[in-house]
């Protein structure tokens, strides 16, 4: 007989007693409601809040993204209520020149995972954001903010390779691509700069290094985005 049901039901009613004995209702948390909290719409509403403005209406409209989101939800293993939560799932790499919608799609595929029911516990960041988060500071803790991002089911890096490469940035790197490389963990990522099987001034490998790059080439598809810049308004092209 299969008890997981019953552990998951006994789990949730402990955990509504710890809370009341706080002051807090089961029913507020977003995370730990009923199904409602779990409606598609409701998770794409929460996103809008922390999804770029410019992107909160994106959609994967390329083929090999659209795919992409179907591969992951389907790796999903049903969470509470039977509802498919991210589990282990290969990555994709977008690449291309600038203004060719790159991070348009990479928004697009977590709206479109969220609007497929996927409970979706997310992070995004910028590549210049975190060698920035990760620099020496007196206040705040980079390594936890760090290890956030590392461990989360997905994670969306824009701008992979932006800013050319020190020790310290290929150091940081290595640890987060590494880490989602062995975990099998979903990874987003964008970059302006080409990847190809042998080394070129200027591309990936050249910026990233060879370990970090074998790694991308492994965990990803990489899917080459072409086309005008669209961003320059057409009568100044």
């Amino acid at each position: 007989m299969d008890r997981e049901p019953q552990r998951a039901a006994g789990l949730m009613a402990k955990m509504a007693t710890i809370l009341r004995t706080r002051g807090m209702d089961l029913r507020t948390l977003p995370e730990l409601a009923d199904d409602r909290a779990y409606l598609p719409q409701d998770a794409l509403d929460a996103a809008e809040r922390r999804i770029p403005y410019l992107f909160r209406e994106a959609e994967a409209t390329h083929p090999d993204v659209a795919a992409w989101t179907r591969r992951v939800a389907d790796a999903g293993r049903p969470g509470i209520q039977g509802r498919p939560g991210i589990h282990h799932a290969p990555s994709i790499l977008l690449i291309g020149p600038t203004g060719t919608g790159k991070t348009y799609q990479a928004y697009g595929a977590v709206r479109a995972l969220l609007a497929m029911g996927v409970r979706l516990s997310w992070r995004e960041t910028t590549s210049a954001e975190l060698h920035a988060m990760m620099r020496p500071r007196q206040t705040g803790d980079g390594e936890r903010e760090f290890e956030l991002l590392k461990r989360a089911p997905l994670l969306l890096l824009d701008d992979l390779g932006v800013g050319g490469v020190t020790p310290f940035t290929e150091q940081v790197t290595y640890r987060l691509i590494d880490y989602r490389y062995r975990e099998m963990l979903p990874t987003i990522m964008t970059s302006n700069l080409p990847v190809g099987p042998r080394p070129m001034p200027g591309d990936l490998r050249d910026v990233l290094g060879d370990r970090v790059t074998s790694r991308l080439r492994q965990m990803s598809t990489v899917i080459p985005l072409d086309g005008s810049d669209r961003r320059v308004a057409p009568a100044a092209r």
